[in-house]
């Protein structure tokens, strides 16, 4: 069973930064486009950003210019390097393997204040 884990969510002020990563085992992580969704609290999960096994990145226009993700070296590990956080960026963050049925993580909380 393919699992991912996350890590490095938290508290940060408006204007910081934080860096979520994700690992997972087995070549489905390293073979399919990986990436992030968030939940903010009554709203929909919405698409964050994502990368293929060949680094192609695509990006969220509410995030683009301020998230950066990228695949570790081992390419077992995704990250999401996020810079000049917003209160809007608030929400729980979800790693996933886009496969059929897709593979999610447990989700990491990040909240921003302003």
């Amino acid at each position: 069973q393919v699992r991912l884990v996350e890590s490095g969510g938290g508290l940060a002020q408006a204007g910081g930064s934080l860096r979520l990563s994700c690992q997972s085992s087995g070549s489905l992580f390293r073979t399919n486009p990986v990436g992030w969704y968030r939940q903010a609290p009554g709203k929909q999960r919405e698409f964050v950003a994502s990368v293929t096994a060949t680094n192609n990145t695509n990006y969220a226009d509410s995030v683009k210019g301020r998230f950066t993700i990228s695949r570790g070296n081992t390419k077992n590990t995704a990250n999401l390097q996020m810079n000049n956080l917003k209160p809007g960026d608030t929400a729980v963050y979800y790693c996933y393997i886009q496969w059929s049925p897709v593979v999610w993580g447990q989700g990491t909380q990040v909240t921003v204040s302003s």
